[in-house]
């Protein structure tokens, strides 16, 4: 494929997202859904909500109690540092900032640590363009 994006998506099966929404206008909520509807794995990490896509939402990565493929982030960029942190430690393989989204220190710690790493880029739009289902 040569898109490490593509790439990443293409491998992973469980996506843990930090920061999805609980509003279904918001590109955090309907991002995981249309992964979730391709087959996808999708954890929700949400503050407050119990329950999000219909799956159990946990407060922390560190919370979740399964392996997870890649950390998809719908947080603020000066968040994003904190999260990789958490992904490392949760042993995650990739780390992927959603559109809009740049850190150079997620960057540097998550590919420090050996996770792929993936900013800027929107998951859906990728798996779109790719062709790539889990079902």
């Amino acid at each position: 494929m040569g898109d490490l994006a593509e790439e990443v998506l293409a491998a992973a099966n469980t996506i843990a997202v930090v920061g999805l929404s609980r509003d279904p206008a918001k590109a955090a909520h309907g991002v995981p859904a249309a992964l979730q509807a391709y087959g996808f794995r999708i954890i929700p990490v949400h503050p407050v909500a119990d329950e999000l896509l219909g799956e159990k939402v946990y407060r922390s990565l560190s919370d979740i109690p399964e392996p997870v493929d890649v950390v998809d982030v719908f947080r603020p960029a000066p968040e994003a540092a904190g999260i990789a942190e958490q992904a490392v430690a949760i042993g995650a393989k990739a780390l992927w900032l959603q559109q809009g989204i740049v850190s150079p220190e997620a960057r540097a710690i998550a590919e420090g640590a050996g996770l792929d790493y993936v900013e800027d880029r929107c998951m859906a739009v990728v798996r779109a363009v790719a062709g790539i289902s889990k079902n």
